[in-house]
């Protein structure tokens, strides 16, 4: 593999690896009914739509009913928390009107 030497510093070192739990993924959101998939994925649009970085399995692929489950970073639960709280207190008004403004 070739080097590009204007570009060494570019690479991190092995020593500024982040070994701490903080990035590890955490179960945030699970559900089981029959609208799940759209439950996740709303839900997944919000905190990703706020930069919080998400990952959404389904624990049995071909058996939508055994659930879903949405994961976010240790370091960002409280505030995935946070931001669902708020959107859930704004209310389906406030979700129309934001809609209506980005038109």
């Amino acid at each position: 593999m070739a080097q590009d030497p204007e570009h060494e510093e570019e690479q991190p070192e092995s020593d500024s690896v982040d070994t701490s739990h903080d990035l590890d993924m955490v179960p945030f959101y699970f559900s089981q009914t029959i609208e799940a998939a759209s439950e996740v994925e709303v839900i997944k649009g919000i905190l990703e739509a706020n930069g919080i970085p998400t990952a959404m399995t389904n624990e049995a692929p071909g058996f939508p009913n055994l659930g879903y489950v949405l994961t976010v970073p240790r370091d960002r639960l409280e505030e995935a928390r946070r931001i669902i709280a708020e959107q859930r207190a704004a209310g389906p008004e406030a979700a129309a009107e934001a809609e209506a403004q980005s038109e």
